[in-house]
């Protein structure tokens, strides 16, 4: 089985910095989870009014409703089979925020009918999102998203790019500080830049039969379609 990047980046896959391409290859076939630990060093978001959007986001682990600089950072890649028979990975990250702990939730799989990752968001996998990773000439990697779906119940709709965000993810490896450099952004086309975070971190991993899938890790709801 090979992990859910390499089949959606191919032979690009092998251009990656040599830890990215561990981290990257966490999977069932691996049988290792990756925790990920260390600081952002911030948090920002967008002009006020993506306030309210952020709030109610933070109420299903979908981006982080609060700023903040030096914030203690832990992302917990843990595989798994989904209640679909699907290779999943969790893509949990908890910021330790002054107010109190705020996470953002994602599980990822492979869909070959989108020939893509896609992303899950949140506890319920309401949303929906298409992700194109591809290796930068320095071995970094760079993830854009593409369509954005909202599923709930009957209703299975595109997200208009009015009110949808483009996702920009780079993720590189600092050989002198031997650690994860990360840097996300989410951006409205017309309304400019809405929520991002920047920092590093460093990655242990563990053996799945020791670490496990623990509570809290797995979404309450899980998405059939893709």
């Amino acid at each position: 089985m090979t992990s859910i990047f390499r089949l959606a980046m191919g032979d690009d896959f092998d251009r990656l910095h040599p830890q990215l391409r561990r981290r990257f290859s966490v999977g069932l076939d691996s049988g290792e989870a990756c925790v990920g630990r260390g600081v952002m060093d911030r948090i920002w978001h967008g002009r006020p009014f993506v306030k309210p959007f952020l709030a109610l986001g933070a109420a299903r682990n979908i981006l982080v409703p609060r700023t903040g600089r030096r914030i203690p950072f832990t992302i917990e890649n843990v595989p798994y089979t989904d209640a679909y028979g699907r290779e999943t990975v969790t893509f949990v990250r908890t910021f330790e925020l002054a107010g109190g702990e705020r996470r953002f939730d994602a599980t990822m799989i492979y869909s070959p009918e989108r020939h893509c990752v896609l992303d899950y968001l949140g506890t319920h996998q309401h949303l929906a999102s298409d992700l194109h990773p591809t290796a930068e000439p320095d071995g970094s990697l760079l993830i854009r998203s593409g369509q954005h779906r909202f599923r709930e119940g009957p209703v299975d709709t595109r997200v208009p790019e009015l009110i949808g965000g483009d996702a920009e993810v780079r993720e590189s490896y600092d050989d002198a500080a031997g650690c994860f450099r990360i840097r996300v952004s989410v951006t409205n086309r017309r309304f400019g830049p809405l929520f991002g975070y920047e920092g590093a971190f460093a990655a242990t991993y563990v053996p799945l039969r020791s670490y496990g899938l623990r509570a809290g890790l797995r979404p309450v709801r899980e998405e059939a379609r893709v």
